[in-house]
């Protein structure tokens, strides 16, 4: 599995491994590399072979209902006795029957996303045996959720796929990684290469997350229509989606542009014109937002209806050549890593 690039001295994979340590023994995993959660994808499948390759797979809640997470939770842990974890919305209007659902099942890791957990969810969880991982889109909020309680952190930048802030991950990791070294902090957006997470672990990243550059795994259940898009977008193709008026905060969705795209932007408006006539509550009108891109997801995604659902996709989509077992991918990551490290060395020993 190791010999993706041929001629690395071992040394350099003992290197990249001291440079994971951490974060590998915070997740439990061979590899400090988490798969990122997306919808209709990271099911089964793809989290129980991202875990069987030494990386650590996480399981998407999306809008399921406790019931079907149980069933998804058990359908991976029958796949796989590694550890994985499961991402969590905050927004979701049952997150605390969830979090007990996570618990009864054992799930070592709980991921928080979409927002700040409320405190009785994260104390819940905790208390309940399972580590907790939040999202940090500054700094002053990173101070806030270990705090809080929280045992891990991800900083996502913008380049990423879905639901992105306003800030790059160049950013970002300038921004935090040298400040916060109380809790283990993985590095998200963009990320496509070996060579960028060994920059961000030498920056102090505990390891990195990719959602991307796994949807074409041979695992992934994903339909081979929305495979074949992602293997012919570039970077340039996956475009954030606009906000109509900043009296309706929008969280833009990044995703490859096509007619679904432009559907959002009338479904949005629509939204916007409800809320501002007292039709719907700003809780409300955003969970409407939610549910459309969970619906145009699955529309791509499942269906295979590539020009109507949504092709949601970081920018690291360029790097995504062909489709390849999910072991093949992680071992090239950390081969690559590895490379990089190597060349590094015979320089600076020159």
């Amino acid at each position: 599995m190791m010999d993706a690039l041929p001629g690395i001295p071992e040394a350099a994979y003992a290197g990249v491994d001291r440079l994971m340590a951490r974060g590998a023994a915070f997740l439990g995993s061979r590899y400090a590399l988490l798969g990122g959660a997306m919808s209709w994808v990271s099911e089964r499948n793809l989290v129980a072979a991202l875990s069987n390759a030494g990386a650590f797979g996480v399981i998407a809640c999306g809008a399921m209902e406790p019931p079907r997470l149980d069933e998804e939770i058990a359908a991976t842990q029958a796949l796989t006795t590694k550890p994985f974890g499961v991402n969590l919305i905050t927004m979701h209007p049952r997150l605390e029957p969830l979090v007990d659902v996570c618990l009864a099942r054992g799930v070592s890791h709980i991921v928080f996303a979409g927002g700040i957990p409320p405190g009785a969810a994260l104390k819940r969880a905790k208390e309940g045996g399972a580590k907790v991982i939040c999202f940090a889109p500054a700094l002053a909020l990173a101070r806030k959720l270990i705090r809080s309680g929280a045992d891990a952190l991800v900083i996502e930048g913008s380049e990423a796929g879905g639901h992105i802030g306003p800030v790059s991950l160049n950013v970002l990791a300038q921004e935090i990684l040298p400040h916060v070294t109380e809790v283990p902090v993985f590095v998200a957006g963009g990320i496509g290469r070996g060579e960028a997470i060994l920059s961000y672990l030498e920056m102090g990243a505990a390891g990195a997350q990719l959602g991307t550059r796994f949807v074409c795994a041979t695992e992934c259940v994903a339909h081979a229509n929305f495979k074949r898009a992602f293997i012919r977008g570039a970077a340039r193709d996956a475009i954030p989606s606009v906000q109509l008026d900043e009296r309706f905060p929008v969280i833009p969705v990044r995703a490859l542009q096509n007619e679904g795209t432009k559907r959002f932007m009338s479904h949005q408006a629509e939204v916007l014109r409800r809320f501002q006539a007292g039709e719907l509550t700003k809780e409300e009108a955003q969970l409407d937002i939610e549910h459309f891109w969970a619906g145009a997801l699955r529309k791509a995604v499942v269906d295979g209806d590539v020009e109507n659902g949504s092709l949601m996709a970081g920018q690291s989509v360029g790097m995504v050549t062909r489709e390849q077992p999910a072991a093949g991918i992680v071992a090239e990551l950390v081969a690559q890593a590895a490379a990089a490290l190597a060349a590094r060395t015979r320089v600076n020993a020159a």
